[in-house]
């Protein structure tokens, strides 16, 4: 009986041992770059592990109190290497490529994510995030929910266009005082304004600048614009005094200028998207029955 009880502590203290060493084997000072990402690893319970975002992590405000290293594209070694990092996250649009490998010569590991809109993206990429936290089961009850949700707002536009046609839409991304571009095909925009029940009008790949002729030509019934600079009302002021074309739309004339985060925009589908959705549908569909966090499943 005395054998069995020194037995049964010395395989616990191994099992103990095990998943202590598993912990520690994990990267435990994290540099995240590329604002879904980095909101994806606090609501997976990571933000203790961050040590530095860049300058498009800005939600939660938490975050804005930590060291900065630029933006994301444009990162310097050195900043990164002074926060001594076990991992650099990020998506393909993370970089100059040079930087990234100098870091990883210096030994820092590179965790680079899809920043594809695409619901099976985003279920590979809390997987991967989950794995190095060691929260995969609550990555997996993430998911889980996400896609429930947005499941529910889909058949919310369904409904909703049985009674009025998908609006024309259009996004445009700039900065004040700046030219814009207009969002097309295979972007984050695109897949924003589809899922709220929107027909995009880019038609072109990625983004491109617009011309005031371009826009009249449109004419968009809405207007979606993300200021890197400005928000809500001044960021629709700047717009329409760089772009007094836009005015003369249906958009300009009926008041259907819509302001978004251009952080929602970087780094694939993040926490906030089904929110940021949420407001974009009730918007094109003002006749519905918004579809609020007062009433999701």
């Amino acid at each position: 009986m005395h054998l069995g009880k020194m037995m049964a502590g010395l395989c616990a203290g191994l099992l103990f041992s095990s998943v202590l060493a598993a912990a520690e084997a994990l990267p435990q000072r994290w540099v995240s770059a590329g604002g879904s990402l980095s909101e994806w690893v606090v609501a997976l319970g990571g933000e203790d592990k961050l040590v530095g975002v860049d300058s498009t992590s800005q939600y939660p405000q938490s975050l804005r109190q930590l060291p900065g290293v630029g933006y994301q594209r444009q990162l310097a070694a050195e900043g990164v290497l002074a926060l001594r990092p076990d991992l650099l996250l990020g998506s393909e649009e993370m970089g100059p490529p040079p930087v990234l490998e100098q870091l990883k010569a210096a030994g820092v590991q590179i965790e680079q994510l899809s920043a594809q809109p695409s619901l099976s993206t985003l279920e590979h990429n809390l997987q991967r995030l989950g794995q190095l936290l060691g929260t995969p089961q609550q990555a997996k009850a993430s998911m889980d929910a996400y896609r429930k949700r947005l499941q529910r707002q889909a058949a919310w536009v369904n409904q909703a266009q049985r009674e009025q046609q998908a609006p024309r839409v259009l996004m445009l991304l700039g900065h004040a005082g700046g030219n814009i571009m207009m969002a097309g095909k295979d972007t984050l925009a695109a897949w924003l304004i589809t899922q709220a029940g929107g027909h995009n009008l880019g038609e072109h790949q990625g983004y491109k600048p617009i011309s005031s002729e371009a826009l009249l030509a449109l004419d968009p019934q809405v207007v979606i614009f993300a200021d890197r600079s400005l928000a809500g009302d001044a960021a629709r002021a700047a717009l329409l005094e760089q772009n007094p074309a836009l005015a003369q739309t249906q958009a300009g004339r009926e008041g259907r200028l819509l302001d978004l985060d251009p952080t929602l925009l970087v780094g694939g589908l993040g926490p906030r998207v089904p929110d940021a959705l949420a407001v974009l549908a009730a918007a094109f569909y003002p006749s519905a029955h918004p579809l609020t966090a007062d009433n999701r499943p």
